[in-house]
This record gives structure tokens, sequence and C-alpha cells, in this order.
């Protein structure tokens, strides 16, 4: 797309206050927040379609509907204060978010959509606080929110900090947001976030900055591609058949007839078919490698092989994983914060090519199974032991970082006139080798990895048929198609 193609009207930015003053108290940082300090802040969109209202009518109807939904997420709405003990808190003191309108008119949904192509840089130009690291919050707002006109399209790009939402989080608040404009302004909501800090992730150890805070973890300035490589339904299922292969239960026996794993799927939904003491739904959870695990290890063995490594260089795949179900007792699916820890996953390059789609994807599987209620506990110990930061980024060129989560609910995001066409995010926290997953739109168990990768990486990506035999471009058909 041509650099002119770029040039986006910011029309007025505005400060927008909750509905209700805030009656909460401060929240601490928890084990789990903290270490986002250095991350940039969370850049995540959506593309509507054109809505029925004037510019006018639609920008005041998106701030009103913008401050009732503060009102229901008081933290969102203040800042962070480190105290006299170093300890970091949200102060909700109702200080207010950012509200930018901005005119892209003269761009189109056919002209910034297409699978065959990479994401073009108008995106980047969709969300504010660019670059801003999550640590800004001491200074900046919480949330910035930018909605710009397309000429036959509106793109809602929120920007949230990092330290104070994760993934689940952010997509509450996101759709709340939604369900409050769809219901023409009111104030109830069917999903009331979880403030409580009464849990395992809240610990007296602090973590201390250099004056003026700590840096990004990774430098931002190398070049990269991004593409959205859509995957179906049957791509995927084709992958995890041949990542499950040979893969059969423990000698369980039905009238002296062994019972396979194919034959277990078919009974999946039925809890109490029960195979060794466990039903079929906790065996399935234990030794079969899911729809994703199956897709990650696929994506991991062709990077891996398009970035023409050493076999004895070390390559790492790490997963981010929401622990809110993973502890006992578990946490409130709507626990506000963060509540994710990163699993790696390590190997030598050798061994992740030379073996097959299985022994990756067994290996994935393996640590994301293990990952429970002990688990996490012994991550958390492990950071009150020894504060530190996350380390977001590439440090040896043969790392992959999978974020966002396919079942994250992104395109549940009806304004009031039709559902997202596409689901976008920023520049913030892209790297080599920086992988993100999104729900394909048509749902069904479809799946959008959102991928950057070097340039030269990119282009061996793209020439390895045994990777892009599975990417359907068939999806770029039903852009202007409602769902």
């Amino acid at each position: 797309m041509p650099s002119s193609s770029l040039n986006i009207t910011i029309i007025s930015k505005t400060r927008i206050y909750p509905a209700q003053k805030s009656t909460m108290k401060t929240l601490k940082l928890s084990v789990s927040d903290l270490p986002m300090l250095s991350c940039q802040y969370i850049q995540k969109g959506v593309l509507l379609p054109s809505s029925p209202y004037s510019s006018h009518q639609l920008i005041s109807f998106l701030k009103h509907s913008l401050s009732l939904t503060l009102s229901h997420f008081p933290p969102l709405a203040g800042r962070l204060l480190t105290d006299s003990h170093c300890y970091v808190s949200i102060v909700c003191n109702d200080a207010g978010i950012d509200f930018i309108h901005a005119n892209a008119k003269h761009l189109s949904i056919t002209n910034i959509l297409s699978p065959r192509h990479d994401v073009p840089d108008c995106f980047k130009h969709f969300f504010t606080l660019d670059r801003t690291l999550s640590y800004s919050g001491h200074f900046k707002p919480l949330v910035a929110v930018q909605v710009t006109e397309l000429a036959d399209a509106v793109f809602v790009g929120c920007t949230v900090n990092h330290a104070v939402t994760d993934g689940t989080s952010f997509w509450h608040f996101f759709n709340t947001f939604a369900e409050i404009c769809k219901g023409g302004g009111g104030n109830k909501v069917s999903k009331s976030p979880d403030f409580c800090r009464n849990n395992v992730f809240n610990s007296g150890e602090v973590l201390k900055f250099p004056p003026g805070g700590p840096k990004a973890t990774f430098s931002g300035d190398e070049p990269l591609r991004e593409r959205i490589l859509h995957f179906s339904r049957e791509a995927i299922l084709k992958l995890k058949q041949k990542a499950n292969s040979g893969r059969l239960l423990p000698k369980p026996i039905d009238n002296g007839i062994p019972v396979f794993a194919e034959i277990l799927g078919k009974q999946c939904n039925d809890c109490y078919n029960a195979v060794n003491g466990k039903t079929i739904n906790s065996w399935k959870k234990d030794n079969e490698i899911s729809s994703f695990q199956s897709l990650c290890a696929h994506l991991w063995r062709s990077v891996t092989r398009a970035r023409n490594l050493e076999g004895d260089k070390t390559t790492t795949f790490r997963m981010a994983v929401n622990c809110r179900h993973r502890l006992e007792p578990r946490l409130e699916p709507y626990y506000f914060g963060n509540a994710i820890q990163s699993i790696p996953t390590v190997a030598s390059v050798k061994e992740v090519l030379s073996r097959d789609l299985s022994w990756s994807a067994d290996l994935l599987h393996k640590n994301v199974v293990a990952h429970g209620d002990e688990t996490v506990r012994r991550g958390i110990a492990d950071w009150v032991k020894e504060p530190r930061l996350f380390p977001l980024g590439n440090f040896d060129g043969a790392s992959i970082t999978m974020g966002s989560s396919p079942r994250f609910p992104m395109y549940d995001n009806d304004f009031g006139w039709g559902r997202p066409v596409a689901v976008r995010s920023g520049r913030a926290n892209k790297f080599d080798g920086k992988i993100s997953a999104f729900p394909g739109r048509e749902g069904n168990g479809s799946i959008d990895l959102e991928v950057v990768l070097a340039p030269e990486t990119m282009a061996g990506l793209e020439n390895d048929h045994e990777f892009m035999q599975y990417v359907s471009t068939a999806v770029e058909k039903t852009f202007c198609q409602p769902l």
C-alpha cells in the first residue's frame, strides 16, 4: 500500500470519565501484573461495517457508552502509583481515558484486507499510545480508544495498559463496551469483573525500577513482515489427526474389544462414558493433543526450518496460558488483571526438524497438561524469590512467542450494526517470532494466526509447501459478507 494512503486525519481528542464516581480502593499490582510494566500497552481492535448513524451521532453514542462501561471497570479510568514502600498500585481516581476520533475515508475494506498480502501499515495508525510502556501508566491514561471512519467501515481500536489487564480482561472490557452500545446505551451488563486480590498472585514482594522506569526488553527497530494466516477447521483437523497418529487409549476394554482413540472421539460429549476410572473428557484433556497444540507444533517446525538454523542450536516455543482455571481453587473466570504465565518448550533444531509433527506436538502438549495448580504456584514462588520483568523478545534468533488465544471472544462484539469484519492489532509488542492467535471469523474451530517474522524468514515460510498447504485464502471472499 503506498505511503500516501496512510494519511489519517485526527479530528478530535477527548477525555472520557466514568458515568459514576468510583468508590473502589486502590488495587495493588500482582505477581503476574508487575512483570508486564516493561511491556507495551495491548493494542487490539475490530473492523466493523459502516454504521447507520451520522458521524456526529456515532461518536457521541460511542463516547456515552464508553463512559458507562468505565463505571463497571473503575481501575481502567485510574492511574498507577508507586508508594514509599515501592508497591505499585492502581489508584481508582476517575482520571479518565483518551478518546480519539479519526478519519480515513480514502481507505476501504477491500484495499486493506487481503490474506494474500502483508498486513498494511495503516492498521498501526488506527491506535494511539503507540510504543508506550505500561510503566507510563503512572502519568498517562491506562486506556485509549480510537475510532477511525473508513469509506465503508469503522475501526474501533483499543489500547490498554498490559500491567493492568491480560487478554482475558482486555476482551471482557471490550465486549462489555460493545454490549452497552448494542443495548442502546443502557447500564446493565451480563458479566461483571471480579476485582478481588485475595489470591495466590498477591504478594508482599516488590519490583524496583531505575529512575524513569524500565526499558523495553526488545528493540522494535528491526525490519519485520506481518501476515494474517487463516487455517480452516478442516485444515486444523488434518493437522490434529497427524499429530495424534498412533496415540491409543491405555488398553480400555469394551466387551473384550479394545476401544481406540478414534472411537473415543465419537463419544467425547458423553461425560458418563468412563475409561480406566476417568471420564472421556478428562482422558482427552490428558492424552489427546489438541487442535491448537497441533497447529502450534506445525508452525514451530516450519518457522524453524525457514530460519535455516544450525542443528545443534536450541529453539524455544513460548506459549502464554491463562491460569484462572488452572489454580485450585479456581479464580473467577472474570478475575480482572493479569493471570497468565509463559510455558517454554525447548528442543534442538535438529530434533524439531528430523522428527515428525507428532513429536513436537507431544512436547507442547505435555508441558501444557503439566501446567496445573502446583506448577502455577511454583512459578509464583520462583518470581517472589527473584522479582523480574517479563523478557519479551527473541534474544537468540531461534524463539517463537505465542500470545493471545483463539478462545477469546473477539467476534462477539456487535456494537449494534453487525459483527466485526476482521480483528487486527497495532504495532505493540511485535518482534521476529511474535505470533498472536485469533479465532477465525467463521468460527467452528477455524483460527487466524497473526505472524510477525524477519522478511527472509517470512519468504521462506511462504515458499514452504509443507506449511502453506494448510493455509487458506478462500476466506478473502467472506470479508464483505455478513455471517
